[in-house]
């Protein structure tokens, strides 16, 4: 296991044995149709930040998520997976108020009611994606009956009532769709792009079918739903994909109405697309990678993934891959890159630097936007 650097312990131990131990959490009872089936949760004093929800976590941790391995299974880029959920967190506070609302996994669309959904349903109804066998059917058929969707992710959103029970007051509901089409017909392999015309339209035609589905469960009849619909990458990428518009179906209504696009993107340095739509973000990664180039003459692959919102970087994150040789390598080459985080990057959107050696993360340099000074922390 990997240790916190001795001084932090130090004065972690001095502190913990000066002040008492607080109960930082709370027993809440989560109520259902059927009253002999209500579930006993808990839920933290206190959140991270402002912005972060308060997670709900179920005393059976079985219940923690229904659906978590066909989000594994059915995304081929690591990196989307994590971006389609946090990313479906991030566009839920828009609709579903952090300081009121709780957050809980899905606990109403189980894994195999997902997988049907996403091939065949198991009570006759069709699958969102057609069903075609490898070994019948031709690439002209593959070609006109493409598999758009790969996933569905369920969030639910709760608030505390009176007597410390929680009810649900929304769910969201994330629907990832294909930029790229691989299937095998004929003994051979094909690929076929997806544009992000046909992603919309598609999303929003399955958006409309899961909605109907939701609304024939008793217990989601009248519960708000925002949907939000998500490009993947390819799985080579190095960035992940991006959410392209979502929307809020009202808990009485079975119809959706207007969609709010969203302008976001994740960006790759380096690369032509960075240096020809972000010139000056590019060039001061640019000076970034040589600097350090001047510290590690021999170091190679440095990149680094922006993340713009209305075309204004508001985070980047960057790794750079070095061999160290020894410890005090790792705090003297850590400290060069702090300074150069404060010098050369403005202070208007976050910073985060990951320095590791071949096989572990040996520093982290976070500078968070509007803050004076960088959070460093170096492992051992």
């Amino acid at each position: 296991m990997r240790k916190w650097h001795a001084l932090l312990v130090g004065l972690l131990l001095l502190v913990s044995a000066c002040t008492p131990v607080f109960d930082n959490k709370d027993e809440v009872t989560q109520e259902t149709k059927d009253k002999n089936s209500n579930q006993s949760s808990i839920v933290p004093n206190h959140s991270i930040s402002e912005e972060t929800y308060r997670m709900i976590l179920s005393e059976d941790r079985s219940k923690v998520s229904k659906a978590r391995s066909v989000t594994v299974n059915q995304m081929g880029n690591r990196m989307d997976i994590a971006e389609f959920e946090q990313g479906l967190r991030r566009h839920s506070k828009e609709y579903y108020d952090p300081e009121e609302y709780f957050f809980q996994p899905g606990q109403f669309l189980s894994g195999d009611t997902l997988l049907s959904w996403l091939s065949r349903y198991e009570e006759g109804e069709e699958g969102l994606n057609p069903e075609l066998e490898e070994d019948e059917a031709t690439a002209e058929q593959f070609r006109k009956n493409p598999k758009y969707i790969s996933n569905i992710v369920e969030q639910d959103y709760l608030v505390k009532k009176d007597d410390d029970v929680v009810e649900l007051e929304g769910i969201t509901i994330g629907i990832s769709l294909r930029t790229v089409y691989n299937f095998t017909a004929e003994g051979r392999d094909y690929k076929e792009d997806h544009s992000t015309e046909e992603l919309l339209k598609k999303g929003k035609e399955y958006a409309g079918t899961i909605l109907k589905r939701l609304r024939e469960r008793e217990e989601l009849k009248n519960v708000p739903v925002v949907f939000a619909l998500y490009e993947e990458e390819e799985a080579s990428s190095e960035v992940p994909g991006q959410f392209l518009t979502k929307t809020m179906v009202k808990g009485s209504s079975s119809s959706i109405g207007d969609w709010k696009d969203i302008d976001e993107k994740h960006v790759l340095f380096p690369s032509k697309e960075a240096e020809n739509d972000y010139f000056e973000d590019s060039q001061i990664f640019s000076d970034f990678r040589d600097e350090v180039s001047d510290y590690f003459p021999n170091f190679v692959g440095m990149i680094a993934n922006g993340f713009y919102v209305n075309d204004e970087l508001q985070q980047v994150s960057i790794d750079i891959p070095i061999q160290f040789h020894s410890q005090s390598e790792v705090v003297g080459f850590t400290q060069y890159v702090y300074g150069l985080v404060v010098e050369m990057f403005p202070d208007h959107y976050d910073v985060e630097v990951k320095i590791n050696s071949m096989d572990q993360q040996e520093s982290l340099i976070v500078q968070q936007g509007g803050e004076e000074e960088p959070f460093v922390h170096i492992y051992e």
